[in-house]
């Protein structure tokens, strides 16, 4: 069984929130590739619609959009994700996953491209205890 880290973006506040996708929740990423808009109600926030924008794996391995495939693989990169090139020109071969999401991955990160009734605020806000009533002096 395959369990995520969802790290959750909001455009619209500039915040980002962590989710952790287990069961069948996790379930729902897999199979999807870098891109894909799919619902965020396995996750419980109804009514949302997110689009997943990048993964990486147990390695720290950052999956590429460009790369139609399931696993890992050794390419020569010029620049994007997964590598940043210091002179104009310069290439090298890096190991990168593909698009496709499968349980190797660990993160997936994600932004909301549509909203629910309820705000992303509402469901994360810390659940505040009652406070203990003033016992009266005798």
């Amino acid at each position: 069984m395959a369990d995520f880290k969802v790290v959750l973006s909001d455009p619209k506040t500039g915040k980002a929130y962590n989710v952790a996708a287990t069961g069948v929740a996790a379930n729902s990423f897999i199979g999807k590739s870098i891109g894909q808009e799919i619902s965020a109600a396995p996750l419980g926030f109804e009514g949302y619609t997110i689009k997943i924008t990048g993964a990486s794996d147990k390695n720290g391995t950052p999956a590429r959009q460009s790369l139609p495939i399931s696993g890992r693989r050794r390419s020569l990169l010029r620049g994007g994700v997964g590598f940043k090139p210091v002179m104009e020109g310069q290439r090298r071969r890096k190991m990168i996953r593909g698009s496709e999401i499968t349980a190797d991955f660990v993160q997936i990160n994600a932004i909301v491209s549509e909203y629910g009734s309820k705000t992303l605020e509402q469901y994360f806000a810390p659940e505040s205890e009652p406070e203990p009533e003033p016992q009266a002096e005798e």
